[in-house]
C-alpha cells in the first residue's frame, strides 16, 4: 500500500519528471543486464564442459560435436 504522501507526491509530478525516472530506471536495467551478460559468458566454457561431458564419454573414439546453428558454436566453442 502506497501511504497517504508519496501518493500526493506520485500524482503531482509532472509528466517529464515521470520520463526522467523511466530513462533511469530503463538506463540502470540494461547496466545490470550487461554486467549480467559479461559475468555469465565469462563461465560458459566450464558451464558448456560440464553440460556436454555425458554426451562426450558416450562418443566414439576420434569424433566430436556437431553443431547445427551458428549460435550453438558460438556459445559453446
Amino acid at each position: 500500500m502506497i501511504p497517504q504522501e508519496d501518493s500526493r507526491s506520485f500524482q503531482r509530478q509532472a509528466l517529464t519528471e515521470h520520463l526522467r525516472e523511466l530513462r533511469s530506471c530503463l538506463i540502470i536495467s540494461f547496466v545490470a543486464m550487461f554486467i549480467g551478460f559479461c559475468l555469465s559468458y565469462t563461465v560458459i566454457r566450464p558451464i558448456g564442459t560440464w553440460f556436454f561431458k555425458p554426451l562426450t564419454e558416450v562418443l566414439p573414439a576420434g569424433t566430436s560435436l556437431i553443431f547445427t546453428s551458428y549460435q550453438e558454436g558460438f556459445f559453446f566453442i
